[in-house]
């Protein structure tokens, strides 16, 4: 007969440990508790690595502020030689051309946009009379191509031409051509200061998205979904103050939706443009030696700084000394405003030259955001960029249980 086993008391419990460790190595094996995907991760809750000096990002985007697509270029030069194309934008698709020119009655600040097809044809004029574009870099196509965006202003009535003298008509001369119909452009609201604008794709349904007269938008860039707009702005004597100054411009970064609706993001001044993360859900800038990150799509935003200025002062240090001697910042010319574009420089005493506040970031995926730090000064005739550094941080997502 088979006897029954009949664990005692202490036996179980023994049993019962075994089976709630192997249990709990089950979870963490299942990996019930894990990192989420950087997306869902609240700005706040960021883990950050820094990498000092290290190789500019292969994916930085190129300026191309001054291409200029064939077929319209050619246009220009054969038939509207009195017109100075400045740019050319091209849709996603490569079916629509923008073409960005200056004229004769035009400040040289300001410019107009004429819409084309890929092949070089006419299809309209885009801009009101009664309306001035500028910060030409600006002008873009939203992600999928529907709509237009400029920065614009209402635009300052040239003097009027003395009144030429009236003469007598000669009957022997061929008739005068008919003048050319001007097209019909429908009401749209106008401002003192600039304001960023949008229409559809045809060039219709021109609208302001912003509207808050005084303030300057200078800078804007889309989301990669297109959910919404990032966007730089100032007072208007802000900006005065710092062009008195040959001083970079410097706005506080906001979001702007479709509607026009804005989410200001920070109350200081930023001269680095606002950067968006590949996959649309936050917002980077930076001030002085501080990366911010703001969440972008978030029912319940969160913002991180990253301050970053002891762990860079450290790497201007030993970047230099890797160098084998300190280098000094470059004398401006005589007679050439000695004011920098930020307060802290690498002029301060005991500050290596090479340790400068970050002036541009590119965020080429999720998880890797690089920034470049470099002495910037804006003379009258002269802009001086030197000790370009780049830098990057690895972000990584804090762990967090499922439930």
């Amino acid at each position: 007969m088979m006897k029954r086993r009949v664990c005692s008391g202490s036996t179980f419990t023994i049993l019962l440990a075994v089976v709630l460790a192997v249990g709990c190595k089950s979870v963490i094996e299942r990996q019930n508790v894990r990192p989420r995907v950087l997306r869902d991760v609240p700005a706040q809750n960021l883990a950050f690595r820094l990498d000092p000096d290290v190789s500019p990002p292969t994916q930085a985007k190129i300026d191309d502020t001054v291409d200029k697509q064939l077929a319209v270029q050619t246009l220009f030069t054969s038939k509207r030689p009195d017109d100075a194309l400045l740019r050319t934008v091209t849709s996603p698709d490569g079916q629509r051309v923008l073409a960005l020119y200056g004229t004769a009655d035009e400040p040289s600040s300001a410019f107009r946009i004429d819409l084309f097809n890929s092949d070089g044809q006419f299809l309209r004029n885009l801009i009101p009379p009664d309306l001035s574009c500028v910060f030409p870099e600006t002008v873009t196509w939203s992600p999928d191509g529907n709509s237009i965006n400029f920065v614009a202003h209402r635009r300052v009535a040239p003097s009027p031409s003395p009144t030429p003298p009236i003469l007598e008509p000669d009957p022997e001369a061929p008739p005068a051509p008919a003048p050319s119909v001007a097209p019909i452009f429908a009401p749209v609201a106008t401002f003192n200061t600039e304001q960023i604008y949008i229409c559809d794709r045809d060039g219709y349904n021109l609208r302001p998205l912003t509207s808050r007269e005084g303030l300057i938008y200078f800078y804007f860039a889309w989301a990669p979904d297109g959910h919404a707009i990032v966007a730089l702005a100032c007072k208007e004597d802000e900006w005065n103050n710092r062009e008195r100054q040959y001083k970079s411009p410097a706005g506080r970064p906001r979001l702007i939706g479709s509607d026009g609706q804005e989410r200001l993001l920070d109350d200081e001044l930023t001269e680095a443009l606002p950067v968006w993360s590949p996959d649309a859900s936050k917002v980077a800038t930076a001030f002085d030696s501080d990366v911010a990150i703001y969440d972008a799509v978030s029912a319940r935003p969160t913002q991180a700084r990253l301050r970053l200025s002891d762990a860079l002062l450290a790497a201007s240090f030993a970047y230099e000394q890797k160098a084998g001697s300190s280098k000094a910042v470059p004398t401006p010319k005589s007679g050439a405003s000695p004011t920098p574009t930020t307060e802290k420089t690498s002029t301060q005493p005991g500050m290596p030259a090479s340790f400068n506040p970050i002036v541009r970031l590119e965020w080429p995926s999720p998880e890797r955001l690089y920034f470049q730090t470099a002495f910037v000064r804006l003379m009258p005739n002269e802009a001086i960029n030197t000790f370009q550094r780049w830098h990057l941080i690895s972000l990584s997502a804090q762990a967090a249980v499922l439930k």
